[in-house]
Parts: structure tokens; C-alpha cells; sequence
């Protein structure tokens, strides 16, 4: 099934509809965003990476890629030292392991709402997106090439 709408603009899109059952192989994931704020006053941002949850597959991953010429443009400043660690800690703690410390004996869902819980004036998490895949791991790989790189 799709539905076709025109944007005020006059575009026309349209937008297939996947209702419960008709997804094919595909599961629902969530993804949200890494973005770095070096300046929370100015409210600019950079996006840092991307975060991917599959309650299906028990996946939860990351990963970061962070433009160092474009931090240093907002803010010349900034601790790309300190911004790279704390990115690292987030691919870390969805990679699990020993690395990932007490969020290791977490289930995937628990570590994801944990990362997008804000708590950073710097490394902030973007608002949550939905989507649907086959293959999460190649999601996140995807969406930080389209949405960061």
C-alpha cells in the first residue's frame, strides 16, 4: 500500500506503508544520532556518529566518526581529545564485553535507552528514528555514512 502527498512546495512523494506482518524478513530498529555541541550557548552541532537498537536481533551498536576540521571550526577550543574518549566509551559500552563494564550484564534495549538518555553538555543523543532492516549492523554502518560522514 502507499499514499502519495504534495508537499506545500508542490513535491510529490510518496510513502509505501508496511503494516504487521507484510515487512518481509525485515525487523524494526531504532537509531539515533551523536552530536557534539563544543559550545552549548551557541547551540551548534556536529553529527559524531550514530547508535542502532534492534529489540529483535539483540543488537545494540555504534559507531562514531568525528570531522575534526568541523569541531575546530565551531569552536577552535574544543577538547578533541576529550570528545574522542567519551565517543569511544559509547562504542564500547554497546560492543558489551569486559570493556563495557557493569552495562555488560545489560540486555541490548537497557544499554540503548541508557546512551540516549542525555546527560552531556557535549556529546549530546539526537531524537530517536525508527526504521526497518534486515541486517542492523550494516544499518549503523549505513546511517553514519549517510548521516555523519
Amino acid at each position: 500500500m502507499s499514499e502519495t502527498h504534495i508537499h506545500m512546495a508542490g513535491h510529490v512523494t510518496e510513502r509505501h506503508i508496511t503494516r504487521a506482518g507484510q515487512g518481509g524478513d525485515r525487523d524494526v530498529f531504532e537509531y539515533a544520532l551523536l552530536r557534539v555541541v563544543p559550545r552549548i550557548e551557541r547551540g551548534e552541532c556536529i553529527n559524531a556518529g550514530v547508535l542502532v537498537y534492534s529489540r529483535a536481533k539483540a543488537y545494540v551498536g555504534a559507531r562514531t566518526h568525528l570531522d575534526e576540521a568541523r569541531l575546530l571550526a565551531l569552536d577552535p577550543a574544543a577538547d578533541v581529545t576529550g570528545i574522542r574518549a567519551a565517543l569511544g566509551a559509547i562504542e564500547r559500552h554497546c560492543a558489551g564485553g569486559e570493556e563495557a563494564g557493569q552495562a555488560a550484564r545489560d540486555d541490548a534495549g537497557r544499554r540503548f535507552r541508557w546512551l540516549i538518555a542525555p546527560r552531556s553538555t557535549v556529546v549530546q543523543p539526537g531524537p530517536v528514528h525508527t526504521g526497518l532492516t534486515t541486517d542492523p549492523a550494516a544499518e549503523t554502518e549505513r546511517l553514519l555514512d549517510l548521516l555523519v560522514r
